[in-house]
């Protein structure tokens, strides 16, 4: 079943992003009777200490937590502010995994794109799209970057 979204808290949440029509097409999906909330979202990575250096000092990130067990080493970190976290993970068993240039994108809101992208620029890291006006999006501010193993980080202003 599909529905067509015009009002309500969705809509306003494709106004917030940059999306100049709320009249968008979706699957139907059940609403769960508990609270969800995501608390972090784990990527696999091909060196820690790689990924670390560009999250926590490119990023601006924190490592609140770490891990070793039997098939892989985790690292948690938060953004100085909070709010949900990411999980390095490097696989320790010996079993190859594709961890590289997969189609994922990690979403990061800041103060000042330009600012964070010269930073992903001056470690040496690629920048996919300046932050700047985009037509697509009604006009929002946005730019991409890659980090050390080819995830795609969407970097958008605080407000929009």
């Amino acid at each position: 079943m599909k529905y067509i979204l015009r009002t309500g808290l969705i809509a306003g949440a494709l106004l917030a992003v940059g999306c100049t029509s709320t009249a968008q097409e979706v699957d139907s999906v059940p609403t769960p009777s508990v609270d969800v909330a995501v608390s972090a979202v784990g990527i696999g990575v091909t060196s820690l200490e790689t990924s670390m250096a560009f999250y926590q000092d490119t990023l601006g990130m924190r490592a609140i937590a770490t891990f070793e067990i039997s098939h892989m080493d985790e690292i948690v970190l938060v953004a100085p502010n909070g709010g949900s976290a990411i999980v390095l993970m490097e696989y320790t068993d010996g079993i190859e995994r594709n961890v590289t240039n997969l189609p994922v994108k990690i979403v990061l809101r800041v103060p000042d794109p330009a600012a964070l992208a010269a930073n992903i620029r001056a470690a040496g890291y690629e920048i996919v799209r300046e932050p700047i006006p985009s037509a697509e999006v009604g006009g929002a501010i946005v730019g991409f970057a890659r980090d050390p193993d080819g995830y795609l980080i969407e970097i958008l202003p605080t407000q929009p």
